[in-house]
């Protein structure tokens, strides 16, 4: 398998919508209903298709289920990385780490030896994203915010090499795509209506149209980076789709107004060198 260049417009496409998607969540009144508004908005959208589609391979079961469960914890973590900092630093950090996680475990998880490049890639890709989020980072205000961004980061790594798994065994990657969205942010869901029902319910009532909007978003980009693994190897688009991190830099600095948008320049180079080394 390898990186053409259709996969890789349609990774960077979903790049720029899970950027989006962060930004509706971190922008909100609420962050945690949000959250769960966006989780619910991607099953609700995805539901309607379920019919039209043959179900995932038994096989691929087994790691649907286990990205649900994983997914609580990610929700949750995001949740308090967003609570205790800016987007701009709590974004880049977790994206930023997870695709070296991941390229440290395609070896021992998939058998597939990155090439040099690859490496290259990735560890361009994984600085300069960092280098993104510690621009302008205080220790004494931004340590909370750190530990969460930490804490998602392996999980987003356990969750790619767990999907990267069962989409490649469901028998076609839009059967495990729409379960992945019907499931993913359900046991989520549960546990924040079963705790703050009434809230929900009147946040909901009020801002449905952000869960809609942010779950579309959020159903597209990780469906396309699911399909893209069926189609290149699982750490370069695990890297690449972390570009993202300069859409939500960007919009950190500009339309959040988190500032320090010249000192992320230099990790925007650095994350363009490594879209192209991928390329090599």
């Amino acid at each position: 398998m390898e990186l053409t260049l259709g996969v890789t417009l349609a990774v960077l496409g979903a790049a720029l919508a899970h950027a989006t998607w962060n930004a509706l969540i971190k922008s909100g009144r609420n962050i945690l209903l949000d959250t769960a508004l966006v989780a619910l908005g991607a099953g609700v959208l995805v539901a309607p298709l379920l019919p039209f589609v043959a179900l995932p391979e038994r096989a691929a079961w087994p790691y649907l289920v286990a990205s649900s469960l994983i997914h609580v914890g990610y929700f949750f973590s995001l949740v308090g990385a967003y609570k205790a900092g800016d987007l701009s630093h709590g974004y880049p950090i977790m994206r930023g780490l997870a695709p070296l996680l991941v390229a440290m475990s395609t070896l021992a998880w998939f058998g597939e030896a990155p090439s040099a490049a690859t490496w290259a890639g990735v560890a361009l890709i994984c600085g300069g994203v960092l280098s993104l989020g510690l621009a302008g980072f205080e220790w004494a205000k931004s340590r909370v915010s750190l530990g969460w961004a930490l804490a998602n980061a392996a999980i987003i790594a356990l969750y790619t090499l767990v999907d990267a798994t069962g989409v490649r065994l469901a028998g076609g990657a839009q059967r495990y795509v729409l379960w992945v969205f019907l499931l993913m942010g359900l046991p989520f869901c549960l546990i924040v209506i079963a705790v703050k029902r009434g809230e929900f319910l009147r946040h909901a009532s009020r801002h449905w149209p952000r869960g809609v909007a942010g779950g579309a978003l959020q159903a597209a980009a990780y469906g396309i980076a699911l399909w893209a693994m069926t189609r290149a190897p699982v750490a370069a688009v695990a890297a690449l789709r972390e570009t993202s991190v300069i859409f939500g830099a960007l919009i950190g600095a500009y339309l959040l107004k988190e500032g320090h948008a010249r000192r992320r320049l230099g990790g925007a180079a650095a994350v363009l060198a490594g879209v192209i080394a991928l390329k090599l």
